[in-house]
């Protein structure tokens, strides 16, 4: 067998992880021909089908292509942290990670401070979910995400990522102002059960789980919303439609219509997390983003 191109691996890669020839190259900046024929001459160096046509996903020899391409994508991106450390980390760019909630409240502080801090660090930042984030850092496409996971649904990441616990982040019932229970210091979950809920995955805590941890059955959506913007969900609210729980970090400035009040027994807590990969040395601006992260973060929460 010919020696494999690290380049052929890498398309090989976009074509499983997109399904399609043509949004790879769209990626890649190659003509759809172009990635069939880097495609064809893997298969022809391996020996080997490596990809199913119809639909697309790779075969048994394919995956272990797979495996080879992240692992020498993980060592690159790991030297590449290595190597910038070691050029002292005050000037160049972070590329930054951030779930919505965060990049709203605490992402904008610290860019500010640190910037002050490192004039020539240039900062990129994407907002995006836990697992994509762990899933652009392992590839070397990110330097620094803000993760998070509730403490009874814990989520660790995958083994070459190192995360440093930023905040803890309580989970608060949210209902309208004029709600039954508005007027109380703490709201017990069981008695919000029968409530109309919002079915909001990407934004909320699952319902089952609620019920769950409430023992108490009878939690049910009774509207839909599909996204991951806590200010949608904070809208319906504040409308009289329904209750929601919510981190409290995710209320922003609040809604004059909506009363946030802690949980009674049991309490939940969102822990938020920097996460970087995990090597011996980090360039100084990062590691001092992380601090400027946690302490925003205590700021916001206190």
């Amino acid at each position: 067998m010919h020696g494999l191109d690290p380049r052929l691996l890498a398309t090989l890669e976009a074509v499983v992880r997109h399904g399609s020839f043509s949004a790879a190259a769209r990626e890649l900046g190659y003509s759809a021909p172009a990635v069939s024929q880097q495609i064809a001459e893997l298969e022809r160096r391996t020996g080997l089908r490596v990809l199913e046509r119809r639909p697309v996903r790779a075969t048994p020899a394919g995956e272990v292509l797979l495996g080879a391409e992240q692992s020498v994508r993980n060592a690159l991106a790991t030297a590449s942290v290595e190597l910038g450390a070691m050029r002292a980390g005050t000037a160049g760019r972070i590329r930054l990670g951030a779930f919505a909630s965060a990049a709203t409240s605490i992402v904008p502080q610290a860019l500010a401070q640190l910037h002050t801090a490192y004039p020539h660090v240039q900062v990129s930042l994407c907002q995006l979910e836990p697992e994509a984030g762990y899933h652009r850092l392992k590839r070397g496409d990110m330097d620094l995400a803000l993760s998070y996971d509730y403490d009874f649904i814990p989520d660790p990441p995958p083994r070459m990522l190192r995360r440093t616990l930023v905040a803890r982040d309580p989970v608060v019932a949210v209902v309208p102002e004029h709600h039954r229970l508005a007027g109380r210091e703490v709201i017990d979950l069981a008695s919000l059960a029968a409530e109309t809920w919002i079915a909001a995955p990407e934004a909320a805590l699952r319902l089952e789980l609620l019920s769950q941890m409430a023992r108490t059955p009878g939690f049910q959506a009774r509207l839909q919303y599909e996204g991951d913007d806590f200010n949608t969900v904070l809208g319906f609210v504040a409308a009289g439609l329904c209750v929601a729980v919510m981190p409290r970090l995710a209320l922003g400035r609040g809604n004059a219509r909506v009363v946030a009040r802690p949980l009674a027994e049991p309490q939940l807590t969102r822990f938020i997390y920097a996460v970087r990969i995990d090597t011996r040395h980090a360039p100084r601006a990062v590691l001092d983003l992380e601090r400027m992260l946690a302490a925003h973060a205590l700021s916001a929460l206190s």
